[in-house]
């Protein structure tokens, strides 16, 4: 498997878990009355603040694409700037439940890894 076809495959593991760590934070007792007030741990859940978290979880989305479609310089660039907002965002944005501790732990990983096999991409590795 080439470079690109991994970091690409990375990035797509990334979101599925990020989805489903949210999926299961809906389960989680309290949280759905805690949205319907229009706060969530103090924070006020506004259009704003809902656009910058889509903006956020957008970067991961469109990596899954432009790691393939882009060259590889450019590609190399925007995965290392994508990992770093990603990871800030992931473990800013995220709650000491066990089971957000527990995907965001996954999540890092593998935006290390990516940021690995970006970082070392050359041209011999496609």
């Amino acid at each position: 498997m080439n470079t690109a076809t991994k970091i690409s495959t990375l990035w797509i593991v990334v979101m599925i878990n990020m989805g489903f760590a949210d999926i299961l934070g809906f389960m989680y007792p309290g949280f759905l009355a805690e949205i319907g007030t229009g706060t969530v741990d103090g924070i006020t859940i506004t259009p704003e603040f809902l656009l910058l978290a889509a903006v956020f979880i957008e970067i991961g989305i469109m990596m899954i694409f432009l790691t393939r479609a882009l060259k590889r310089p450019v590609s190399r660039v925007l995965n290392l700037i994508a990992v770093i907002l990603t990871i800030a965002f992931v473990i800013g944005g995220g709650a000491l439940t066990l089971h957000y501790i527990f995907f965001a732990t996954v999540e890092v990983l593998c935006m290390a890894y990516i940021a690995v096999l970006a970082w070392g991409w050359s041209d011999d590795h496609a």
